[in-house]
């Protein structure tokens, strides 16, 4: 098992206290279950590496957006890293505060730009030129300075899958390096701006530490040029993206990478200076899993398919990335093992969870699929008309639905037929 939350007592699958196959029962299937333990042990990794440092830590909401999560971190002191007006008002019904929120996203609206300046964000990372312009005028609008910190592309390769590589010339995201200065100069100049940090994000899932360490070392070139202009950098945003373990990855251990980092700050003499981390998959992937029930067993001429109740539309990495979740028995069976994929009811080629699985499995038989903590619910969907899965958060011995099961109706409440 990837996180000690998850494990076997008797053949049977736990989280925490809580057998997994009660949890089904109860709440039925699919279910996405999270251990309140495994969250609390992954922020206090990176909380505990950077204590005593200028260091913050700031939750990226987009990999697990639930309001019982974001709860947890923020009862422990987290900031946080929005992309969106819906996910700053998702913060701050789970408790966290606004003064401690980075707002990053490479679309902001001009709405999104007034309802964060109004609820008082700690800074703005910003992606273009024609974005400064528009925040300028929206901060001027309101009588405000916005905070901003310019995310900069160091073009440097995460060495990770290309959907989720952030920091190459070819990416979307942020300002090109060759342009930074200039682009800091001309922000600088802008009255309703305030030119407090420089920030990058080079990627999601990398599981070595030299890439982020070539990131740093290209910004603190551009920083000490950047004061050299006159301008102050108060703080270093070094982004997200540590990778997990999914099947034999060997990221750097939490603690670390962090100090690994915060120690090549000062060795190239920049130890006075804040540092933000944005991680999100290192903190909540591990500490959940998607619970689906096996509907059919389907043996074919070159295939045997094991037909789930979860689909690509509850857990859409492995159709987007050809991502790998480990499968495993909620409850094992002794019998000998078939190869299996393991496949949903949505009507796609793509709708599968799991290609060539070694399962001892029968119909009705509960699977856990593991690591699903992040980007598995956030990026679920209706599609087929599919209500979305419950969520289930497990704090030792008890277990609570943190988010209810939709219903269909649900799905088309707000549609409308054409009248005679």
């Amino acid at each position: 098992m990837n996180d000690s939350a998850f494990h076997y007592v008797d053949g049977a699958l736990h989280v925490e206290g809580v057998p997994a196959a009660s949890l089904a029962e109860q709440f039925g299937t699919p279910l996405y279950v999270y251990s309140r333990d495994a969250l609390t042990r992954a922020y206090r990794a990176y909380a505990d590496a950077c204590a005593g440092r200028k260091a913050t830590v700031h939750v990226a909401v987009k990999a697990n957006s639930n309001l019982a999560v974001l709860n947890v971190f923020a009862r422990l002191g987290a900031g946080f890293d929005i992309v969106s007006s819906g996910e700053l008002a998702r913060v701050l019904a789970a408790g966290g505060k606004a003064s401690n929120t980075v707002f990053s996203g490479v679309g902001k609206s001009a709405a999104e730009m007034r309802e964060a300046l109004e609820a008082g964000v700690k800074c703005f990372n910003v992606e273009s030129i024609p974005e400064l312009h528009a925040l300028n005028e929206v901060a001027k609008s309101l009588g405000k300075k916005a905070p901003v910190s310019l995310r900069v592309n160091p073009d440097v390769d995460a060495k990770t899958h290309p959907y989720i590589s952030t920091g190459l010339k070819s990416n979307k995201f942020g300002v090109a390096f060759g342009d930074a200065r200039a682009t800091y100069r001309e922000a600088h100049d802008m009255a309703n701006l305030d030119v407090v940090g420089i920030d990058c994000h080079i990627g999601s899932q990398i599981t070595e530490v030299s890439p982020y360490l070539d990131a740093v070392d290209k910004l603190l070139d551009l920083v000490e040029q950047i004061e050299s202009d006159g301008m102050s950098i108060r703080h270093v945003d070094v982004g997200g993206g540590l990778g997990i373990t999914y099947d034999d990855e060997t990221p750097p251990d939490i603690g670390d990478f962090v100090r690994t980092l915060l120690a090549h700050f000062e060795e190239r003499g920049h130890g006075q200076r804040e540092v933000y981390f944005e991680p999100g998959r290192s903190l909540v992937g591990n500490a959940g899993v998607l619970l689906t029930r096996v509907e059919y067993l389907k043996p074919g001429e070159e295939k045997n398919f094991a037909i789930v109740d979860a689909a690509m539309n509850d857990l859409a990495r492995p159709a987007m990335y050809e991502a790998f979740h480990r499968i495993v028995p909620v409850i094992e069976r002794k019998a000998s093992a078939r190869l299996y994929d393991v496949v949903g009811p949505v009507c796609e080629s793509g709708d599968w969870l799991g290609r060539d699985r070694e399962l001892a499995v029968e119909q009705g038989d509960l699977l856990a699929i593991l690591s699903a903590g992040a980007y598995g619910f956030v990026m679920s969907s209706n599609y087929n008309t599919r209500a979305r899965a419950a969520e289930i958060m497990v704090d030792g011995e008890r277990a609570r639905a943190v988010r209810e099961r939709e219903e269909v109706k649900q799905l088309f409440a707000g549609e409308s037929i054409l009248p005679d």
